[in-house]
């Protein structure tokens, strides 16, 4: 049976310049720092602000992810789910 990996100290963890982000040693620089904000809504709808878009793009639920949760339409139009775009993303 091999030997578990040693685990690392929290001293060896540091911060990249101003960025406030933590690196272990041996990672390379930070290539993209993606800036976004969520807002709520109402219920499961949310508001991403994300980077390269002039509008916010809208989260919710729909199908069977609003059954599953059981909201009604009446509470809340069917929107993407943050799901649909995980796996948008993973497949483009």
């Amino acid at each position: 049976m091999p030997s578990p990996r040693p685990r690392r100290e929290l001293t060896d963890v540091n911060w990249c310049e101003g960025l406030g982000v933590r690196r272990l040693p041996g990672m390379p620089d930070i290539a993209y720092l993606s800036h976004v904000r969520i807002e709520r809504v109402k219920g499961p709808l949310r508001k991403a602000f994300l980077p390269a878009e002039t509008e916010p793009v809208l989260f919710g639920v729909h199908g069977a992810v609003a059954k599953h949760y059981k909201v009604s339409p009446e509470v809340s139009e069917p929107h993407a789910t943050t799901l649909d775009y995980v796996i948008a993303a993973a497949a483009g």
